[in-house]
């Protein structure tokens, strides 16, 4: 039966048109839903337990597997049954991922929604998209203050005001809508420094998971983020551009320097790849802020450098690259495709 919806499920991800009309808007928001009515009013996250039960799970068969294998007690028997038992669980675990969330890989997605003309773009794109962004995250970066920013201190105010946000860009795309609500603290948010993370969803529980000890400027994006997955948007470009319609759209200067910053970023970081001396021009013009959290974030991130983490991140890029995403980790970068589609349908001023 696992082979067989395997096979159907690979079928499917070839008809995006499908997936979209009768996954995407169909079956998936009842599952997701669902998932969230179960478990969004539980305060901790059950999602979390079940990865770590399935760690120990795993790190127990591991143990076992070697010890067997230095007594050499290590049998034919023993070995076909661990095999045979591996390829049934990955196939278990490979089914249910796609059927309860990782088939939205393979739907049209927010450009169809939004019927933008996502294409390469030029520099000249590219500067009209980082002098526009960067105007409004120099403009935010004069309101938003610390007591702001030490208010997401307190998780409940942050996921509370990211479930308004999305209240908000559902006035004018009905489509976000938000309800009912499943996003909690990572029980691995300090782990997660280590590995590169700041935030993940777990299709099997339906909850989004924050990383809740990285600088609080990313925390309002970082969880718009993991809501928009929630929503059906699994590849990073579109969560990330999701993310930005629900901070853009919600009065918030705390939230809209969020995402501004980071969007900031994301084109000031594919510029210096075509036009390095514009991208430094750029960052003479940038707030001080601005700046300041520029160096925060980095200082951050070189606390916690490690080997280990450069393993990780090549291990999630190919994974990435298995669910359609060819770009891998630079997934995440090609949001600027779709910014740069939405202000030429919309104008500048809409961004």
């Amino acid at each position: 039966m696992l082979i067989v919806l395997t096979i159907l499920i690979k079928w499917a991800s070839w008809y995006p048109g499908w997936v979209e009309r009768n996954y995407s808007q169909g079956i998936y928001p009842v599952i997701a839903r669902v998932q969230r009515f179960l478990f969004g009013w539980v305060s901790f996250s059950v999602g979390d337990l079940f990865y770590g039960f399935l760690t120990i799970v795993i790190f127990y068969k591991v143990f076992k597997f070697f010890r067997l294998l230095f007594k050499k007690q290590l049998t034919r028997k023993y070995f076909v049954a661990a095999m045979q038992q591996g390829i049934f669980i990955f196939l278990f675990l490979y089914v249910f991922f796609n059927l309860l969330w990782g088939l939205n890989y393979n739907r049209r997605g927010i450009a169809y929604q939004l019927q933008l003309d996502v294409k390469p773009y030029s520099v000249a794109d590219l500067d009209t998209l980082t002098n526009t962004i960067q105007s409004r995250a120099n403009y935010y970066a004069t309101f938003v203050t610390q007591a702001q920013r030490d208010s997401f201190n307190k998780k409940s105010r942050l996921f509370s005001s990211a479930v308004d946000a999305f209240k908000e860009v559902a006035k004018t795309y009905s489509f976000l809508t938000y309800h009912p609500k499943s996003i909690k603290p990572s029980f691995f948010s300090y782990l997660g420094n280590f590995l590169g993370f700041q935030g993940y969803y777990n299709p099997f529980s339906g909850e989004g998971q924050v990383n809740t000890t990285v600088p609080r400027f990313l925390e309002p994006f970082v969880t718009t983020h993991e809501m928009a997955h929630q929503l059906g948007y699994a590849k990073e470009n579109e969560a990330n551009f999701v993310g930005y319609l629900a901070c853009r759209s919600f009065n918030s200067n705390a939230f809209r320097y969020s995402v501004y910053y980071d969007m900031y970023n994301y084109a000031l970081g594919e510029l210096a790849r075509r036009d390095t001396a514009l991208a430094k021009s750029y960052q003479r013009t940038a707030h001080p802020q601005v700046l300041n959290d520029q160096k925060e974030f980095r200082d951050f991130y070189r606390r916690f450098k490690n080997p280990v983490e450069p393993i990780v991140m090549w291990g999630y890029g190919h994974f990435l690259k298995a669910n359609n995403q060819p770009a891998g980790k630079r997934s995440y970068n090609e949001v600027v495709a779709w910014l740069i589609a939405y202000y030429k349908k919309f104008g500048t001023g809409a961004l």
